[in-house]
């Protein structure tokens, strides 16, 4: 079992950053790939990011790729996820995810889920 507990979101103008934080409790968080979603009033849950149990393997959303990193701290049974460059279609509440085993870009191969933090970009 894990729970996860996400924060960081905020309001930002467009072109600022935000570093969003995922805490997991559990002792086998690093069995788990973990990965980051979003959604937007009226739109379906969307793959942003995801990384592999050591951080070995990372893959993006081809619409944050070069703006947004994941990153991983096992020891603290933290996430993150940097974002720069921020644009006002990045608006959404942010999600992170945990899977047993393996990266994912589905919500339905994620386990657990966070409760979510709104990101608002302002233009």
């Amino acid at each position: 079992q894990v729970q996860l507990v996400d924060s960081g979101g905020g309001l930002v103008q467009a072109g600022g950053s935000l570093r969003l934080s995922c805490v997991a409790s559990g002792r086998t968080f690093s069995n788990y790939g973990m990965g980051w979603f979003r959604q937007a009033p009226g739109k379906e849950r969307e793959f942003v990011a995801t990384i592999s149990w050591n951080g070995g393997s990372t893959s993006y959303a081809d619409s944050v790729k070069g703006r947004f990193t994941i990153s991983r701290d096992n020891a603290k049974k933290m996430v993150y996820l940097q974002m720069h460059s921020l644009k006002p279609e990045d608006t959404a509440v942010y999600y992170c995810a945990a899977k047993l085993w393996g990266v994912g870009t589905r919500p339905s191969e994620y386990n657990y889920w966070g409760q979510g933090t709104q990101v608002t970009v302002s233009s």
